[in-house]
């Protein structure tokens, strides 16, 4: 179930346990992964090196930071949550876990859910999200996290 709009903190509890909300799929190509390589100064070979990663390591190819994946979690739910309030912003993030590599030419989603809402001062709240990442044909999520973020309406 989706709720229509979140646009109280009255609308964010009765979504709690119930609305799911689904992101479009991204494709999560090199070019990518080299940008991310180059703002985190993390150019491990297993994420840049295509020649390399195609020859020698066990994914048959480069694959993304989990880093990366991860950064994309408030994008996703920018696009596929029905949210209008004032502000928002990233509060944290809580077990984390990475649970299969992403290879480079994958298509992820992420899969959110209202685990928890409380709140923090009046008309505002803040929200736990489980957010399950999922690969396109893959057997188990790439990321799981709880997500947590904070809203004023």
């Amino acid at each position: 179930m989706s709720v229509a709009s979140l646009k109280s903190a009255a609308d964010v509890f009765a979504a709690a346990g119930v609305a799911r909300y689904v992101s479009d799929w991204t494709t999560i190509d090199q070019a990518r992964v080299n940008r991310f390589a180059d703002a985190t100064d993390d150019h491990q070979w297993i994420h840049v090196d295509v020649e390399r990663a195609r020859r020698d390591s066990p994914f048959g190819g480069t694959i993304a930071h989990g880093f990366l994946t991860l950064s994309l979690v408030p994008t996703w739910l920018a696009q596929c949550v029905p949210l209008t309030a004032r502000i928002s912003v990233n509060y944290g993030m809580n077990r984390v876990r990475f649970m299969s590599p992403v290879r480079v030419g994958s298509r992820l989603r992420a899969v959110f859910t209202i685990d928890g809402a409380s709140e923090v001062e009046a008309g505002s709240v803040q929200v736990t999200w489980l957010v399950t990442v999922e690969s396109e044909g893959g057997d188990k999520p790439a990321c799981a996290a709880e997500f947590i973020t904070r809203h004023a309406f």
